[in-house]
Formats: structure tokens, C-alpha cells, sequence
């Protein structure tokens, strides 16, 4: 099964189902991520900066290249609500900016 790893956010190493994205699995495994628009990639702060596996997700959506484009996505992140880990293993973090005030971060 994929596996994805958030560097900076302790016991966040999980399995992530076919077809699920990489939010949905960071919910499902009880961790709290930022999403101000649900999920419905409409905004920019459910990103992830992806440090290692990249070539492992599917492919850009609309909405990220539509941000990508904007420049409000950089090269190395992807939308959390978007992103999709069909095989593989991709490591991350949660970008400072986006990080929230009640969960705890390493480094």
C-alpha cells in the first residue's frame, strides 16, 4: 500500500488507500491538517512541501496548475485535497505558513 511520511508532524506515517488523496488519508489516520475550503481545492492552505517522491503522485490537477500558474503553488508543493498517491512512497512536510496553532511540529 503507498505510504506517506510528514517529516515535521510526529507519528505521521501512514498508508494511504487506492484512489484517496493525501488529505482524506492525513483525516482518516485522526491528524489535523489546515483546509479552508473543505477539500475542494479552492484555496492553497492544505499544501504540502514534497521532499522526496514526488514522481509517486498522480498527476497535477486543474486547480494546482491553475495555482502553480498563479504562483501561489510552489514547484515543490502539492494540494493535500488534490494530490493523489496511487503506488509508492512520498515523504513531506507542512509548509511553516500553514501550520496550525494547536498541533504540535518537529523542526
Amino acid at each position: 500500500m503507498p505510504l506517506l511520511t510528514i517529516e515535521n508532524l510526529p507519528g505521521a506515517v501512514l498508508e494511504v488507500s487506492t484512489g484517496s488523496t493525501l488529505l482524506a488519508a492525513l483525516h482518516g489516520a485522526g491528524f489535523d491538517w489546515m483546509h479552508a475550503c473543505g477539500g475542494r481545492g479552492r484555496c492553497t492552505t492544505c499544501r504540502v512541501q514534497v521532499r522526496a517522491g514526488a514522481e509517486c503522485l498522480a498527476p497535477l490537477t486543474a486547480a494546482e496548475n491553475r495555482y502553480r500558474a498563479a504562483g501561489r503553488l510552489h514547484p515543490d508543493e502539492r494540494l493535500a485535497c488534490q494530490a493523489r498517491l496511487p503506488a509508492g512512497a512520498v515523504r513531506g512536510r507542512v509548509p511553516e505558513a500553514t501550520q496550525l496553532p494547536h498541533q504540535r511540529y518537529d523542526g
